[in-house]
């Protein structure tokens, strides 16, 4: 009983997927960032036989990539989501009534339909592929500055002269009024933030209106929909890099060739793996969330967790096999791949 509900019930999980569902890309942004900055880099500092300057190289990229992917996602993301949950709290608002009785179906409620989270995801997914380019862009930027404060000696600053001491200014006076512009720079800032998730919500409903949108989800809304766009995320993501590698002034040319092998190789090996993997994994999945829906049959967010599932599983898949299993293998070969 304990292990049912640690593995299909407890608070920590359930959270998480239903983070996962309505915010699907700053959930692959999160968990991408855990395993970037942590098992990454152990996985590259300990691959055998290989140059220390290419491990210290290929781990600034990983914590580049794993900082400015979260920040831009974060800031992105967050209005993205809201305007989804507009949507979803008022789909007549935004959405024309033949739209909704197509993408509710045979389900109870619109939000429990299959069809309307693959139309609302390619919106919170999607927002992952439009901003990869830039993503890797900044990436490939930060890989200097990262190399320089990481890796470089710290100068001893034991001995350096104490820092004058800097009077107190008493602001008591001002305690009134900056706590009421506070207050009101709040809620202007409320009100711009909410209009502007208005405006995408209508943004939004419009498209899903669209014959096109609406023949594609008729078509893949059963598909593995939420992998394929992480895959041509990824592709985008390593092609920007790689072109904005070998064109940056701050990285060494006699490094870059090997960071461009291990961009490239780590997202061959990632989404080809990434599928197989997913593959011999359907079916497990499959009875996981048959026993999810019996143990957790009476949670009212239940096609919520289903669909939190269904995210989690390729981004989980493929940042275990992205952040784990291939760092140490493209390390080691994308040096050798150089010489040859």
């Amino acid at each position: 009983m304990k292990v049912n509900s640690l593995i299909y019930s407890n608070k920590i999980l359930l959270n998480s997927l239903k983070f996962a569902a309505k915010n699907s890309a700053l959930f692959s942004a999160t968990a991408s960032l855990t395993l970037s900055t942590i098992a990454r880099p152990i996985s590259i500092m300990t691959t055998p036989n290989t140059d220390m300057e290419n491990k210290k190289l290929a781990c600034a990229k990983s914590f580049s990539s794993s900082a400015v992917g979260y920040m831009v996602m974060l800031t992105s993301s967050l209005p993205v989501a809201a305007a989804v949950k507009k949507i979803d709290e008022t789909p007549a608002k935004y959405l024309k009534q033949r739209t909704i009785n197509f993408l509710k179906g045979s389900a109870d409620t619109l939000t429990k339909s299959g069809k309307y989270s693959f139309a609302t995801q390619l919106f919170k997914l999607g927002l992952g592929f439009v901003i990869a380019a830039p993503k890797s862009a900044l990436t490939c930027a930060l890989i200097p500055p990262i190399m320089a404060g990481i890796f470089k000696h710290k100068k001893n600053i034991q001995n350096a002269p104490a820092k004058e001491q800097t009077k107190e200014i008493s602001f008591s006076g001002l305690g009134s009024t900056l706590h009421k512009q506070t207050q009101k720079l709040r809620q202007n800032s409320k009100n711009v933030y909410d209009g502007f998730t208005e405006l995408l919500a209508h943004g939004f409903g419009k498209i899903i209106n669209t014959k096109p949108v609406l023949n594609m989800t008729e078509k893949y809304s059963e598909t593995n929909f939420a992998q394929h766009i992480m895959s041509a995320t990824d592709v985008v993501s390593t092609l920007t890099f790689v072109n904005q590698t070998a064109k940056s002034k701050g990285i060494k040319e006699d490094r870059k060739r090997t960071l461009i092998n291990n961009s490239l190789i780590s997202t061959g090996l990632c989404i080809t793996g990434g599928y197989g993997l997913n593959h011999v994994l359907k079916k497990p999945t499959e009875k996981y969330i048959e026993k999810f829906k019996e143990i957790n049959k009476n949670l009212p967010e239940l096609e919520r967790y289903i669909e939190g599932i269904k995210i989690a599983k390729p981004a989980l898949i493929l940042g275990g096999i992205y952040y784990i299993a291939i760092p140490a293998i493209a390390t080691f070969f994308a040096e050798r791949v150089n010489k040859k």
